[in-house]
């Protein structure tokens, strides 16, 4: 096989993504658990490990998403500590790998390479690193320091971090020999370290990354094993497959060399009605009368709960001209009265309802699932036979049962086609990725 050319494996690998914090898990049924209690976390990762899942996800908010000023009532709000979680599961788990999302912006290399590695030592291999980046003020005020990195150079700056980490995770000439200092000096920070934990069984922390804009994805070729990507359906995700081998290769890396799991939700059932109807359900429970105005709110900047969440958009225009960060990275930056004439027209023109049109908006349409668990099966088996994705990071409308009707009736279908694991392949997350050893750099070799 040559380096340059991408050859499908056949086969696919799921893993979970745990948000903490979003609009999609229901809350208001019964059987909603808690975000924060231990046993949501050991109940879904230890099905997700029954199920055979390469990984499990946790995400990061560093602030919590604001609502005409306030604190957002109606989010799901959760997330401790994602290493701190980590570590906990690795004690009630053995072979799924652990994914903690942790921000280049407001972290210090030394110190986030030296507490992933800890992670990875304890938990036998299976650690890895989701690398996000962050520029607004906003959020930096959090930390004391917010704004000091221009949009633009927020890869840049990433990109040093990563491979100040990575030089400090490659200065081990061997695994039991000495390790090397590690010297960086740049525009944000200066680094002098010499590491004081041995490797991990899988050498380093894998590296996931979700940045989809051009510098996210030239990035993400030069860094990342996985990306988390926003292409689950089939010919977007096929093209998206073309641009990532082509760009891994501009970058010196093997056609096969970064792998690709998009952010997916899965509503299956016994028949395709049955999924139907039940998709209808999870919809209804996502986006109340509440969520549905206070939808639009974000983007109108103003009080709008005098609407009738069942009568036409609101005919006032939006006070704001563009929609800040305070209200969450899904709402940035958009432009509020054009939106607003363009949803008039369109909730209009199909004859939806505020909450209708808000369900159209907000349901995960491009990442959902939805059928048969046989019909699901044989349409993701396609997707292995010709390696559109590696796998998908499935986030659970429910907490903690949503992944129960994926384990216990899609994972056997798929298995029966061949295209999912029926055990893991090692002990490490690298191992069950399929992934190579990482080599050593020459510049890692020669540290002082």
């Amino acid at each position: 096989m040559t380096r340059d050319i991408f050859q499908p494996s056949g086969h696919i690998h799921f893993g979970i993504f745990f948000q903490g914090v979003n609009s999609g898990t229901i809350w208001k049924a019964p059987e909603s658990g808690s975000q924060t209690d231990f046993e949501s976390f050991r109940h879904i990762v230890q099905t997700a490990e029954r199920g055979k899942f390469a990984a499990f996800f946790l995400g990061e908010g560093l602030r919590l998403r604001e609502h005409l000023g306030r604190p957002h009532a109606l989010d799901v709000v959760g997330r401790p500590d994602a290493q701190t979680m980590l570590a906990a599961l690795a004690a009630v788990t053995k072979n799924i790998g652990l994914v903690a999302t942790q921000n280049t912006t407001y972290n210090d290399p030394a110190d986030l390479a030296h507490r992933l590695s800890s992670l990875d030592l304890i938990s036998g291999g299976r650690a890895a690193w989701n690398i996000v980046t962050t520029d607004n003020a906003w959020t930096g005020a959090n930390f004391r320091r917010g704004g000091y990195l221009d949009h633009a150079d927020r890869y840049k700056h990433a990109e040093a971090f990563v491979e100040t980490a990575k030089r400090i995770w490659d200065s081990w000439e061997t695994s039991t020999g000495p390790a090397r200092r590690v010297l960086h000096e740049g525009q944000h920070y200066t680094v002098d370290v010499t590491p004081r934990l041995p490797r991990s069984a899988q050498y380093r922390p894998v590296l996931f990354q979700a940045g989809d804009s051009p510098d996210g994805r030239d990035f993400a070729a030069r860094q990342a094993d996985v990306i988390f990507s926003a292409h689950p359906k089939f010919d977007d995700a096929v093209e998206f497959r073309r641009d990532i081998v082509a760009r891994s290769v501009a970058a010196g890396r093997g056609a096969n060399a970064v792998q690709i799991m998009p952010a997916s939700e899965f509503i299956l059932a016994a028949t395709d009605q049955e999924a139907q109807e039940k998709k209808a359900w999870v919809r209804s429970l996502q986006i109340g009368p509440q969520q549905a105005i206070a939808y639009l709110e974000q983007f109108w900047g103003r009080e709008l709960s005098s609407y009738d969440p069942d009568g036409p958009l609101p005919e006032i225009d939006p006070v704001v001209e563009e929609t800040s960060e305070t209200r969450g990275s899904g709402f940035h930056g958009a432009k509020a009265r054009q939106l607003a004439d363009q949803w008039r027209a369109e909730a209009k023109d199909k004859g939806l309802s505020i909450r209708q049109f808000v369900t159209s908006k907000t349901a995960r349409i491009d990442a959902t699932f939805t059928g048969s668990y046989t019909a699901v099966a044989d349409h993701l088996a396609e997707f292995a036979r010709v390696g559109a994705v590696d796998g998908f990071n499935i986030s659970p409308w429910l907490i903690p049962t949503g992944l129960d009707d994926i384990v216990n009736h899609l994972v056997p279908e798929l298995q029966e086609r061949g295209v999912y694991p029926t055990e893991y392949r090692g002990t490490t997350l690298r191992e069950n990725l399929g992934l190579e050893t990482p080599v050593r750099s020459e510049e890692s070799a020669h540290v002082s």
